[in-house]
């Protein structure tokens, strides 16, 4: 799991009700719960662009390289403030007791780590509609600032669609994230 976290850069998940209304002009919104089991919205994070990692355990592991990468970029061209930055684990086939509380304490230790917080996704809310994502896999997704998304990718990227993700990202933070970062400047 400590992959799956590792140079994420912006992590973060919405599902709105309003959405689910078919309302296109209402972006998605969710509810899930910090590590401690409070509850949040994801439209907590809106006014900056979003970077939304949703895995479940088995899938951390599978964009990793992309999760470095962007870390690297962001971190060489003074980028790492223009994003939010959010993980969110799909803990749905731990809900019980007592792994329940087993993988939340896990997550709690991870935040420690990385310095990210980390939402967690109890009842798969992000594998219903209006969000509808694949829940055993590494999801990607870009939100603008009003929390819209414009670009989702399921499952491991290949390099085209890395570069189709830096494309859209650089739009959203209006600096050129499209050229890999310098040796030296991952973490």
């Amino acid at each position: 799991m400590k992959l799956w976290i590792t140079g994420t850069l912006a992590v973060v998940l919405f599902t709105q009700a309003a959405l689910a209304s078919n309302s296109p002009d209402v972006p998605p919104d969710a509810a899930l719960r910090t590590s401690s089991g409070d509850s949040v919205r994801l439209s907590k994070w809106r006014g900056k662009p979003v970077i939304l990692f949703y895995e479940d355990r088995d899938s951390t592991a599978l964009n990793a390289g992309l999760k470095e990468d962007l870390f690297a970029r962001g971190r060489e061209r003074n980028l790492l403030g223009s994003a939010w930055v959010v993980a969110v684990a799909n803990l749905k086939s731990f809900d019980f007791f007592p792994a329940r509380q087993i993988a939340l304490s896990y997550v709690r230790d991870e935040e420690k780590k990385v310095g990210v917080p980390i939402l967690v996704d109890l009842d798969g809310t992000m594998g219903a509609s209006p969000w509808s994502l694949p829940m055993k896999t590494s999801n990607v997704l870009l939100l603008d600032a009003r929390g819209a998304v414009v670009y989702r990718h399921s499952g491991r990227m290949k390099p085209e669609e890395q570069v189709a993700f830096f494309s859209a990202l650089s739009q959203l933070v209006g600096v050129d994230l499209t050229t890999p970062a310098a040796p030296g400047a991952s973490p």
